[in-house]
C-alpha cells in the first residue's frame, strides 16, 4: 500500500510543484468490475431483487395511461395510489447503471423488454408523451391551455405529476448514456419534444407557477437533452424551466432553504448547475 502512494505521489509531484492543478476526469461505469467483496456483495443483493421485480406490473401505469391493457396489476401504495409509475422511471436507472456495472444477460434482456414496451406506449400517445399519471393526457390538456393550479405538492388535483414524469425522463436518459441504448434516446427526444409544445404558449409567468409544484430535475434532463443533440433549443427549455424563486435568492448569497423539502429544492439546484455548465 505505502508504494501506491508513493508512486502516485511522484506521478503528482511536477504538477503540484508547478502550482497547477490536477484535473479530476469522470469515467463511464461500465470501466469498473467489483471484485469479491462486501461491495459486489451489496451488488449482486440489489441483483437479485431487480431480477425478482415483475416488469409487467411497473409498466401497467404507462400502458394504462395510453389507453392500452395492461398485463399486470400495478404494484401498491405509491404505485396506485396516484403516482403511478414514478417507480418505472428508477427502474430503467437501475437496470441501466447495473448493466452497465457488470454486464448480466438478464438485465440487458430486461432493460430492452422495459424500453420496448414503452416505446409502444409512447406510439400510442402519439404526441410523444410518455408517462404514467392517472388522467394524464386530459390534465396536460389543461395545462396546455393555461389552466394551471399549483401547490407543494399537487399540479390540478394530480400528485406532483412533473416530479413522476421527471423518473421516466432520467430513466430514459440513463438507459441510453449509461448503457448506450439508442432506442432510448429518440423516445427521450420525442418525450421532451412533447414538453416544448405542452410549454410552448405559456408565459415565463405561468412556468414559474407550475413549478411550485415539486417537479424533480426536470432543468437538468433538458440540459441534458441540449448537450445530447447540440439543439440549443433544449437549453432554452432548460432555462425557463428553473424555479428563480429558489435560484434568485441563491444568486445573491441569500439562504431562504429553511422549513423548505429539501427533496424538492436540491434537484433544481443541480439543473442550475447543469444549465450553467451548458451555458
Amino acid at each position: 500500500m505505502k508504494v501506491k502512494f508513493l508512486l502516485l505521489a511522484i506521478w503528482l509531484s511536477p504538477a503540484l510543484s508547478s502550482g497547477q492543478a490536477v484535473r479530476l476526469q469522470s469515467f463511464p461505469v461500465l470501466s469498473v468490475r467489483l471484485l469479491d467483496s462486501p461491495f459486489r456483495e451489496a451488488q449482486q443483493i440489489d441483483l437479485a431483487y431487480m431480477l425478482a421485480l415483475n416488469p409487467d406490473r411497473l409498466l401497467a401505469p404507462y400502458l394504462a395511461a395510453a389507453g392500452l391493457p395492461p398485463q399486470a396489476e400495478n404494484y401498491g401504495n405509491w404505485e396506485n395510489t396516484g403516482l403511478d409509475g414514478h417507480m418505472g422511471g428508477h427502474y430503467l436507472s437501475a437496470l441501466a447503471y447495473m448493466y452497465a456495472a457488470t454486464g448480466n444477460e438478464q438485465v440487458h434482456q430486461r432493460l430492452t423488454y422495459f424500453i420496448d414496451q414503452l416505446e409502444i406506449c409512447q406510439q400510442k400517445s402519439g404526441k410523444g408523451y410518455l408517462g404514467g399519471v392517472p388522467g394524464g393526457p386530459a390534465m396536460w390538456e389543461q395545462v396546455k391551455a393555461g389552466n394551471i393550479k399549483a401547490n407543494s405538492f399537487g399540479l390540478n388535483q394530480k400528485w406532483v405529476p412533473l416530479y413522476n414524469l421527471h423518473k421516466t425522463y432520467a430513466g430514459l436518459r440513463d438507459v441510453y448514456v449509461v448503457a448506450g441504448n439508442a432506442k432510448a434516446r429518440g423516445m427521450l427526444i420525442k418525450l421532451t419534444d412533447w414538453f416544448l409544445d405542452l410549454t410552448a404558449n405559456l408565459s415565463d409567468a405561468q412556468l414559474q407557477d407550475m413549478m411550485r409544484s415539486e417537479y424533480g430535475g426536470l432543468n437538468e434532463i433538458f440540459a441534458d437533452v441540449a448537450s445530447i443533440t447540440c439543439d440549443a433549443k433544449y437549453l432554452t427549455l432548460a432555462q425557463r424551466f428553473s424555479h428563480r424563486a429558489v435560484l434568485e435568492p441563491l444568486l445573491t448569497s441569500q439562504d431562504v432553504l429553511n422549513g423548505m423539502h429539501a427533496n424538492t429544492q436540491i434537484p433544481k439546484v443541480i439543473g442550475f448547475e447543469r444549465i450553467a455548465l451548458s451555458g
